[in-house]
């Protein structure tokens, strides 16, 4: 089985590269690179001490969570792409990459134009970290638990469509983890990643029905810009209580629960 991969590079990134290179006969991965320094380096967040405080927690969660990963994988084809450079490529340029049986999006920028089309021809898989369709656009699983909504921090796995986070989804994602919010979100990554794997490995990923989105259930459509260090330092006020919220498992579509 060919999987092509389009993410980014941080060590969760190559954890799921070198778990899906176990499954697949062989790996395309086209990997957008950002800084590994977020809020010490200027990248796809700004550099304050504010952000530097906030990713600090985030990226030990990584750790604790992930590991240190780096990318071990013998049967991997790589193209190596700055953030944002995926909708300058042609699909002439992308051809080897372009002939797997399955293709999955996690990580990388908003992909647009004929490769867009390309993927939604292909029925590719698109990782949204929030809980659709009630937490849409970006850092989702932030402003999850910003609202007192620890029930919506998961993941989403849909089909990829043009817009944001619209596609229908196949099923969701989430964790029983729950040391500290960081660890919380980090774990619900890791349990879109492992489901991901399991259930191509067992066949079983395009099996269930899908399921469209209902935009009425939608709490927040959250923008980049949003991420400020105002919401920074309100989110460090609150008293956030990870099971404060009885489960409500009506939400979630035919869902993948990473145990303690």
């Amino acid at each position: 089985m060919k999987i092509t991969l389009f993410t980014s590079n941080q060590s969760r990134h190559n954890y799921f590269i070198n778990k899906l290179s176990e499954i697949s006969t062989e790996l395309f991965v086209v990997q957008e690179n950002d800084t590994r320094f977020p809020g010490l380096v200027s990248g796809h967040y700004p550099a304050s001490e504010i952000y530097e405080e906030y990713f600090k927690n985030v990226l030990a969660a990584e750790s604790k969570v992930f590991g240190d990963n780096f990318i071990a994988s013998k049967n991997l084809n790589l193209i190596s792409l700055l953030e944002g450079d995926i909708n300058k490529c042609s699909l002439k340029f992308l051809s080897s990459f372009l002939k797997s049986d399955i293709y999955i999006v996690s990580g990388s920028s908003y992909i647009k134009g004929e490769l867009a089309d390309f993927l939604i021809e292909k029925k590719a898989l698109s990782i949204h970290m929030g809980l659709a369709p009630y937490y849409r656009g970006t850092d989702c699983n932030f402003w999850a638990l910003h609202d007192g909504r620890p029930d919506c921090v998961g993941a989403t796995i849909y089909m990829i469509s043009k817009g944001l986070d619209t596609g229908q989804i196949l099923y969701h994602a989430i964790s029983e983890i729950k040391d500290s919010p960081y660890v919380y979100t980090m774990s619900c990554v890791k349990s879109a990643f492992d489901s991901i794997v399991e259930r191509i490995k067992n066949n079983s990923i395009y099996k269930n029905t899908i399921l469209e989105q209902d935009r009425k259930k939608e709490i927040r459509y959250s923008k980049k810009t949003d991420f400020d260090e105002k919401a920074i330092k309100e989110f460090y006020k609150k008293k956030i209580d990870l099971n404060q919220k009885e489960v409500d498992t009506t939400m979630y579509k035919n869902p993948f629960v990473l145990k303690k």
